[in-house]
Protein backbone atom coordinates (compact mmCIF):
# COMPACT_ATOMS: atom_id res chain seq x y z
CA UNK A 1 0.00 0.00 0.00
CA UNK A 2 1.26 4.01 -0.80
CA UNK A 3 1.61 6.19 1.69
CA UNK A 4 1.89 9.77 1.64
CA UNK A 5 5.92 10.87 1.60
CA UNK A 6 6.32 14.59 2.50
CA UNK A 7 9.38 14.75 1.32
CA UNK A 8 8.72 12.97 -2.06
CA UNK A 9 9.92 13.94 -5.30
CA UNK A 10 7.91 15.47 -7.66
CA UNK A 11 8.42 15.25 -11.81
CA UNK A 12 5.70 16.83 -14.63
CA UNK A 13 3.80 13.87 -16.34
CA UNK A 14 4.70 15.93 -19.36
CA UNK A 15 8.42 15.10 -18.87
CA UNK A 16 8.08 11.61 -18.13
CA UNK A 17 5.79 11.56 -21.28
CA UNK A 18 9.10 13.23 -23.43
CA UNK A 19 11.84 10.80 -21.87
CA UNK A 20 9.51 8.10 -22.43
CA UNK A 21 9.58 8.41 -25.96
CA UNK A 22 13.21 8.83 -26.17
CA UNK A 23 13.75 5.61 -24.21
CA UNK A 24 11.72 3.65 -26.24
CA UNK A 25 12.49 4.72 -29.59
CA UNK A 26 15.12 2.48 -29.67
CA UNK A 27 12.98 -0.79 -28.79
CA UNK A 28 9.98 0.46 -30.65
CA UNK A 29 11.65 1.34 -34.82
CA UNK A 30 8.04 1.73 -35.49
CA UNK A 31 7.59 4.52 -33.01
CA UNK A 32 7.26 8.23 -35.05
CA UNK A 33 6.11 11.09 -33.31
CA UNK A 34 4.25 14.42 -34.57
CA UNK A 35 3.65 17.40 -33.29
CA UNK A 36 2.65 20.66 -33.89
CA UNK A 37 5.14 23.22 -32.75
CA UNK A 38 5.58 23.34 -29.31
CA UNK A 39 8.00 20.15 -29.52
CA UNK A 40 9.84 22.58 -26.00
CA UNK A 41 6.36 22.17 -24.56
CA UNK A 42 5.40 18.89 -24.63
CA UNK A 43 8.88 17.23 -23.94
CA UNK A 44 9.00 15.27 -27.43
CA UNK A 45 12.10 17.37 -28.10
CA UNK A 46 13.57 14.52 -26.12
CA UNK A 47 12.46 11.84 -28.75
CA UNK A 48 13.68 14.53 -31.77
CA UNK A 49 16.78 14.84 -30.01
CA UNK A 50 17.82 10.97 -30.35
CA UNK A 51 15.93 10.39 -33.73
CA UNK A 52 15.20 13.49 -35.70
CA UNK A 53 14.44 11.34 -38.78
CA UNK A 54 11.28 9.94 -36.94
CA UNK A 55 10.29 13.37 -35.21
CA UNK A 56 8.17 15.63 -37.32
CA UNK A 57 6.95 19.54 -36.71
CA UNK A 58 3.54 19.80 -38.36
CA UNK A 59 3.05 23.46 -37.15
CA UNK A 60 0.23 25.51 -35.92
CA UNK A 61 -1.70 22.50 -37.77
CA UNK A 62 -3.57 20.44 -35.38
CA UNK A 63 -6.00 19.21 -37.63
CA UNK A 64 -3.28 18.18 -40.27
CA UNK A 65 -1.03 16.54 -37.54
CA UNK A 66 -3.91 13.98 -36.69
CA UNK A 67 -4.74 12.92 -40.23
CA UNK A 68 -0.85 12.62 -41.21
CA UNK A 69 -0.74 10.27 -37.98
CA UNK A 70 -3.72 8.35 -39.30
CA UNK A 71 -1.91 7.49 -42.76
CA UNK A 72 1.47 6.96 -41.16
CA UNK A 73 -0.51 4.61 -38.78
CA UNK A 74 -2.02 2.43 -42.24
CA UNK A 75 1.35 1.30 -43.82
CA UNK A 76 2.45 -0.05 -40.06
CA UNK A 77 3.91 2.94 -38.09
CA UNK A 78 3.09 3.85 -34.74
CA UNK A 79 2.32 7.26 -34.92
CA UNK A 80 2.55 9.52 -31.07
CA UNK A 81 0.53 12.88 -32.00
CA UNK A 82 1.41 15.45 -29.32
CA UNK A 83 0.35 18.96 -28.59
CA UNK A 84 -2.05 20.63 -25.97
CA UNK A 85 -4.95 18.74 -24.76
CA UNK A 86 -6.93 21.69 -25.48
CA UNK A 87 -5.95 21.49 -29.38
CA UNK A 88 -5.54 17.25 -29.45
CA UNK A 89 -9.57 17.14 -28.23
CA UNK A 90 -10.96 20.41 -29.27
CA UNK A 91 -9.76 21.86 -31.72
CA UNK A 92 -8.59 18.32 -33.76
CA UNK A 93 -11.96 16.93 -32.85
CA UNK A 94 -13.75 15.91 -36.08
CA UNK A 95 -10.17 14.72 -37.31
CA UNK A 96 -9.65 12.54 -34.34
CA UNK A 97 -13.17 11.24 -34.18
CA UNK A 98 -13.46 10.60 -37.88
CA UNK A 99 -9.67 10.01 -39.23
CA UNK A 100 -8.57 7.72 -36.00
CA UNK A 101 -11.69 6.47 -34.21
CA UNK A 102 -13.67 5.64 -37.00
CA UNK A 103 -11.42 3.45 -38.82
CA UNK A 104 -10.34 2.50 -35.31
CA UNK A 105 -6.61 3.22 -36.48
CA UNK A 106 -3.48 2.73 -34.00
CA UNK A 107 -2.72 5.90 -33.46
CA UNK A 108 -1.56 7.35 -29.86
CA UNK A 109 -2.50 11.37 -28.71
CA UNK A 110 0.21 12.57 -26.60
CA UNK A 111 -2.12 15.49 -24.67
CA UNK A 112 0.15 17.87 -22.63
CA UNK A 113 -0.74 21.01 -20.45
CA UNK A 114 -4.32 19.30 -19.45
CA UNK A 115 -6.43 20.63 -16.89
CA UNK A 116 -6.14 23.73 -13.98
CA UNK A 117 -3.10 23.26 -13.59
CA UNK A 118 -2.11 24.77 -17.00
CA UNK A 119 -2.02 27.68 -14.76
CA UNK A 120 -1.25 31.25 -15.54
CA UNK A 121 -2.74 30.27 -18.92
CA UNK A 122 -5.83 30.80 -18.03
CA UNK A 123 -9.05 28.91 -19.11
CA UNK A 124 -8.78 29.11 -22.89
CA UNK A 125 -5.88 26.86 -22.61
CA UNK A 126 -7.35 24.80 -19.32
CA UNK A 127 -8.79 21.88 -20.94
CA UNK A 128 -11.13 21.00 -18.40
CA UNK A 129 -13.22 18.60 -20.60
CA UNK A 130 -11.10 16.53 -23.10
CA UNK A 131 -11.71 13.20 -21.28
CA UNK A 132 -15.27 13.33 -21.26
CA UNK A 133 -15.00 14.46 -25.13
CA UNK A 134 -12.22 11.21 -26.01
CA UNK A 135 -14.01 8.77 -23.93
CA UNK A 136 -17.13 9.23 -26.21
CA UNK A 137 -15.51 8.23 -29.21
CA UNK A 138 -15.93 4.59 -30.05
CA UNK A 139 -12.96 2.43 -29.21
CA UNK A 140 -10.97 5.06 -27.87
CA UNK A 141 -8.46 4.28 -24.78
CA UNK A 142 -8.40 6.98 -22.19
CA UNK A 143 -5.33 7.10 -19.45
CA UNK A 144 -4.51 10.05 -16.92
CA UNK A 145 -2.00 9.17 -15.47
CA UNK A 146 -1.41 9.87 -11.67
CA UNK A 147 2.49 10.31 -11.86
CA UNK A 148 5.76 10.46 -13.87
CA UNK A 149 6.58 6.46 -13.16
CA UNK A 150 2.96 5.50 -14.55
CA UNK A 151 3.19 7.73 -17.23
CA UNK A 152 5.92 6.10 -18.14
CA UNK A 153 4.59 3.13 -18.23
CA UNK A 154 1.67 4.33 -20.00
CA UNK A 155 3.42 5.61 -22.67
CA UNK A 156 4.72 1.52 -23.23
CA UNK A 157 1.43 0.08 -22.72
CA UNK A 158 -0.09 2.62 -25.76
CA UNK A 159 2.92 1.75 -28.26
CA UNK A 160 2.07 -2.11 -27.47
CA UNK A 161 -1.95 -1.97 -27.68
CA UNK A 162 -3.64 -2.03 -30.84
CA UNK A 163 -5.77 0.81 -31.27
CA UNK A 164 -6.20 4.33 -30.49
CA UNK A 165 -5.56 6.04 -27.38
CA UNK A 166 -5.70 9.12 -25.82
CA UNK A 167 -2.69 9.66 -22.89
CA UNK A 168 -3.54 13.11 -20.62
CA UNK A 169 -0.25 14.48 -19.43
CA UNK A 170 0.46 17.98 -16.77
CA UNK A 171 1.91 20.94 -16.93
CA UNK A 172 2.93 21.08 -13.35
CA UNK A 173 5.26 19.30 -11.38
CA UNK A 174 3.34 16.21 -9.18
CA UNK A 175 4.06 14.15 -6.17
CA UNK A 176 5.95 10.93 -7.67
CA UNK A 177 3.71 8.13 -5.83
CA UNK A 178 4.54 5.10 -7.84
CA UNK A 179 7.95 4.92 -7.27
CA UNK A 180 8.29 0.90 -5.98
CA UNK A 181 9.37 -1.88 -7.62
CA UNK A 182 6.11 -3.88 -7.39
CA UNK A 183 4.28 -1.52 -9.49
CA UNK A 184 2.66 -2.70 -12.60
CA UNK A 185 0.75 -0.68 -14.66
CA UNK A 186 -2.09 -2.93 -16.99
CA UNK A 187 -4.52 -0.58 -19.44
CA UNK A 188 -7.84 -0.86 -18.07
CA UNK A 189 -6.78 -1.90 -14.40
CA UNK A 190 -7.33 -0.20 -11.46
CA UNK A 191 -5.40 0.12 -8.36
CA UNK A 192 -5.84 -0.22 -4.78
CA UNK A 193 -3.51 1.96 -2.97
CA UNK A 194 -5.16 1.62 0.83
CA UNK A 195 -8.06 -0.37 2.15
CA UNK A 196 -10.41 1.48 3.95
CA UNK A 197 -14.03 0.69 5.47
CA UNK A 198 -16.13 4.09 5.60
CA UNK A 199 -15.77 5.68 2.37
CA UNK A 200 -14.06 4.51 -1.17
CA UNK A 201 -11.88 7.58 -2.94
CA UNK A 202 -11.87 6.83 -6.26
CA UNK A 203 -9.37 9.30 -8.11
CA UNK A 204 -7.53 9.80 -11.30
CA UNK A 205 -4.28 11.98 -12.21
CA UNK A 206 -3.18 14.37 -10.06
CA UNK A 207 -5.65 14.28 -7.44
CA UNK A 208 -4.49 10.50 -6.44
CA UNK A 209 -1.99 11.88 -4.53
CA UNK A 210 -4.26 14.30 -3.11
CA UNK A 211 -6.50 11.75 -2.13
CA UNK A 212 -4.08 9.80 -0.42
CA UNK A 213 -2.93 13.09 1.61
CA UNK A 214 -6.65 13.31 2.26
CA UNK A 215 -7.48 9.72 3.68
CA UNK A 216 -4.51 10.15 6.19
CA UNK A 217 -6.73 13.67 7.33
CA UNK A 218 -9.39 11.17 7.70
CA UNK A 219 -7.13 8.17 9.40
CA UNK A 220 -6.55 10.69 12.27
CA UNK A 221 -10.61 11.68 12.79
CA UNK A 222 -11.43 7.95 12.54
CA UNK A 223 -12.33 8.10 8.86
CA UNK A 224 -11.27 4.59 7.21
CA UNK A 225 -10.77 6.04 3.82
CA UNK A 226 -10.28 3.05 0.76
CA UNK A 227 -7.86 4.74 -2.17
CA UNK A 228 -8.45 3.64 -5.92
CA UNK A 229 -6.57 5.20 -8.56
CA UNK A 230 -8.15 4.67 -11.51
CA UNK A 231 -5.54 5.41 -14.60
CA UNK A 232 -7.58 4.10 -17.61
CA UNK A 233 -10.79 6.31 -17.30
CA UNK A 234 -12.02 3.89 -20.62
CA UNK A 235 -11.89 1.06 -20.25
CA UNK A 236 -13.00 1.61 -16.46
CA UNK A 237 -12.77 -0.96 -14.04
CA UNK A 238 -15.76 -1.59 -13.06
CA UNK A 239 -15.47 -4.93 -11.14
CA UNK A 240 -12.37 -2.97 -8.53
CA UNK A 241 -14.98 0.06 -7.83
CA UNK A 242 -18.11 -2.00 -7.69
CA UNK A 243 -16.52 -4.23 -4.88
CA UNK A 244 -15.14 -1.42 -2.92
CA UNK A 245 -18.32 0.94 -2.89
CA UNK A 246 -20.33 -2.66 -1.45
CA UNK A 247 -17.69 -2.68 1.02
CA UNK A 248 -17.56 1.10 1.96
CA UNK A 249 -20.97 2.01 0.80
CA UNK A 250 -19.97 5.79 -0.07
CA UNK A 251 -17.97 6.80 -2.80
CA UNK A 252 -15.95 9.89 -3.85
CA UNK A 253 -14.65 10.84 -7.26
CA UNK A 254 -11.85 12.79 -7.66
CA UNK A 255 -10.37 14.82 -10.86
CA UNK A 256 -8.75 17.45 -12.16
CA UNK A 257 -11.33 17.66 -15.10
CA UNK A 258 -15.35 18.91 -15.38
CA UNK A 259 -17.25 15.97 -13.47
CA UNK A 260 -19.02 16.07 -16.48
CA UNK A 261 -18.65 12.61 -18.33
CA UNK A 262 -15.10 12.22 -16.85
CA UNK A 263 -13.94 9.45 -14.02
CA UNK A 264 -16.81 10.91 -12.05
CA UNK A 265 -19.60 10.18 -14.62
CA UNK A 266 -18.10 7.11 -15.72
CA UNK A 267 -17.68 5.63 -12.15
CA UNK A 268 -21.52 6.93 -12.05
CA UNK A 269 -22.80 4.83 -14.67
CA UNK A 270 -21.38 2.05 -13.64
CA UNK A 271 -22.43 1.97 -10.02
CA UNK A 272 -26.05 2.98 -11.30
CA UNK A 273 -26.04 -0.18 -13.28
CA UNK A 274 -24.33 -2.99 -10.89
CA UNK A 275 -24.56 -1.50 -7.49
CA UNK A 276 -26.56 2.33 -6.84
CA UNK A 277 -24.36 3.75 -4.00
CA UNK A 278 -24.32 7.02 -2.75
CA UNK A 279 -21.57 9.41 -4.81
CA UNK A 280 -19.95 12.64 -4.36
CA UNK A 281 -18.11 13.99 -7.44
CA UNK A 282 -14.98 16.40 -6.75
CA UNK A 283 -13.74 18.22 -9.47
CA UNK A 284 -14.40 21.37 -11.58
CA UNK A 285 -18.15 22.15 -11.16
CA UNK A 286 -19.46 23.33 -14.61
CA UNK A 287 -17.31 26.45 -14.83
CA UNK A 288 -14.21 27.78 -16.91
CA UNK A 289 -10.98 28.08 -15.45
CA UNK A 290 -8.70 31.12 -14.34
CA UNK A 291 -5.27 32.18 -14.29
CA UNK A 292 -3.37 31.79 -11.46
CA UNK A 293 -0.01 29.59 -9.93
CA UNK A 294 -1.13 25.72 -10.28
CA UNK A 295 -0.72 25.52 -6.80
CA UNK A 296 -3.42 28.59 -5.90
CA UNK A 297 -6.00 27.01 -8.83
CA UNK A 298 -5.87 23.51 -7.21
CA UNK A 299 -6.49 24.93 -3.40
CA UNK A 300 -9.16 27.17 -4.58
CA UNK A 301 -11.09 24.63 -6.74
CA UNK A 302 -10.33 21.81 -4.19
CA UNK A 303 -8.19 19.00 -5.22
CA UNK A 304 -4.95 19.36 -2.93
CA UNK A 305 -5.23 17.07 0.13
CA UNK A 306 -7.10 19.55 2.47
CA UNK A 307 -10.06 20.31 0.03
CA UNK A 308 -10.47 16.21 -0.81
CA UNK A 309 -10.12 15.69 2.92
CA UNK A 310 -12.81 18.51 3.72
CA UNK A 311 -15.69 16.88 1.43
CA UNK A 312 -15.06 13.70 2.08
CA UNK A 313 -15.29 14.40 5.85
CA UNK A 314 -18.89 16.26 5.16
CA UNK A 315 -20.09 13.47 2.83
CA UNK A 316 -19.46 10.92 5.21
CA UNK A 317 -21.27 12.68 7.98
Amino acid sequence: MSEVNKTVQKKATREAYGEALAEFGAQYPDLIVLDADLANATKTNSFQKVFPDRHIDCGIAECNMMGIAAGLSTVGKIPFASTFAMFASGRAYEQVRNSIGYPHLNVKIGATHAGITVGEDGASHQCLEDMALMRAIPGMVVINPSDAVEARAAVQAAIEYVGPVYLRFGRAAVPIINDREDYHFEIGKGELLREGSDVTIVATGICVSSALEAAEKLAADGISAEVINIHTIKPLDTDLIVKSAKKTGKVVTAEEHTIIGGLGGAVCEALSEKAPTPVLRIGINDVFGESGTAAQLVAKYGLDGEGIYTKVKEFVK
